[in-house]
């Protein structure tokens, strides 16, 4: 008997799950994921899905990831990150308050210097220039960039690019300019199947439950921040022990540069190329300040100069804790540092903003 064709509103509904942006982003995020650890690039599979998706959202392709997948991926990196917070570090952490000064004295003179160059040289106006220098807090700095009458499009952005440009760079100048082996996976990595299963369920409800209660306390960046800070909490107490698994390390790498590259989409490099050559000066003027204060820093807080340099160079908090992890460069130290990072602009640069609109505003 001839098998009976499916109605039409199946085929559509069986269509509408293969063809549609989210699907076409993570296919060619892996696919690029997959073509770069190949090639033996550096982070393969956060570089190789970020840059296809960036292309194929250049080229017109509409490419998206799903927020709550996304989100899912940050709860699950979260997680990992808590997993470096092992208990021989408790007489480090101490020190790590003069770290986050130095971190917070550097992070005020990269702010001032994308400002004037952004002001000066990017002939931007002062509230754009204001907010599309202050690295951190993407959302917040738009919406309250708006709301002082700076141009959303140009601020959001600047500070997408220069997220895509710092995260492009870091594996390069790891890898051709220190000579450090820059790995797609944590050495310390194990496989998911050589997971115990009692920890595997500690480590799902560090996840579970923080998340939401982050949200509910109105941490930043929740998502990330709860599950890290249950899962520090576990390893810290002795509770659980295990390594970051691989496999949901290279998922996570496909799924965070799949969404740095998606947000491209629908924008055409005609439209932002001047944007981006400035966001991309940004980043490369952050970067070289960072590679020379890293050393420096290095030597005062007694932590490697590339874990130094990683804390300080503003990329995306979920994008730096990535491969700070991916790298296993003190891990612990790099995230911490983001986080406050984070928190700071979120807390001072609105608030500066308006303390200083006077001299801001004054040549508007």
């Amino acid at each position: 008997m001839a098998e009976t064709e499916p109605p039409h509103p199946v085929r559509r509904r069986v269509a509408s799950y293969i063809f549609n942006p989210y699907t076409y982003a993570i296919t060619l995020g892996l696919g690029g994921g997959a073509a770069f650890a190949w090639a033996g690039a550096p982070l393969a599979w956060l570089l190789g899905a970020m840059t296809v998706t960036t292309v194929a959202a250049f080229a017109g392709v509409n490419v998206r990831v799903h927020d709550p997948f996304r989100s899912l991926m940050i709860i699950i990196l979260g997680v990992m990150l808590g997993s470096s917070f092992q208990p021989e570090l408790l007489s480090q952490i101490p020190g790590w308050g003069l770290a986050a000064i130095l971190m917070i004295i550097a992070l005020i003179g990269l702010t001032a210097i994308a400002y004037f160059f952004l002001r000066y040289v990017g002939r931007y106006d002062p509230v754009t220039s204001y907010f599309s220098s202050t690295p951190g807090g993407l959302n917040v700095m738009v919406i309250v960039g708006e709301a002082a009458g700076g141009d959303t499009r140009t601020i959001s952005l600047t500070h997408a690019v220069r997220v895509l440009f710092v995260v492009s760079i870091i594996p390069i100048y790891f890898r051709f300019v220190v000579g450090l082996d820059v790995p797609a996976q944590p050495a310390n990595a194990i496989s998911i199947l050589g997971f115990n299963a009692i920890e595997g369920l500690i480590l799902i409800a560090c996840g579970a439950v923080g998340f939401p209660l982050a949200k509910l306390l109105r941490f930043p960046a929740p998502a990330l921040l709860g599950p890290t800070l249950l899962s520090a909490g576990a390893h810290l107490s002795g509770i659980s022990h295990v390594p970051p698994p691989a496999e949901l390390i290279a998922v996570a790498q496909v799924v965070i540069g799949a969404a740095i590259g998606s947000r491209f989409a629908g924008i055409t490099i005609r439209e932002v190329w001047k944007t981006a050559l400035y966001a991309a000066g940004v980043a490369i003027l952050m970067i070289g300040v960072a590679a020379i204060l890293a050393p420096l820093g290095a030597e005062i807080v007694t932590v490697s100069a590339a874990a130094m340099f990683l804390a300080l160079v503003p990329g995306g908090l979920t994008e730096m804790s990535l491969i700070a992890l991916s790298m296993g460069i003190d891990t612990a130290f790099v995230s911490t540092m983001h986080i406050l990072r984070i928190v700071f602009i979120i807390a001072v640069a609105p608030l500066a903003y308006q303390m200083g609109r006077g001299v801001i505003d004054k040549k508007r």
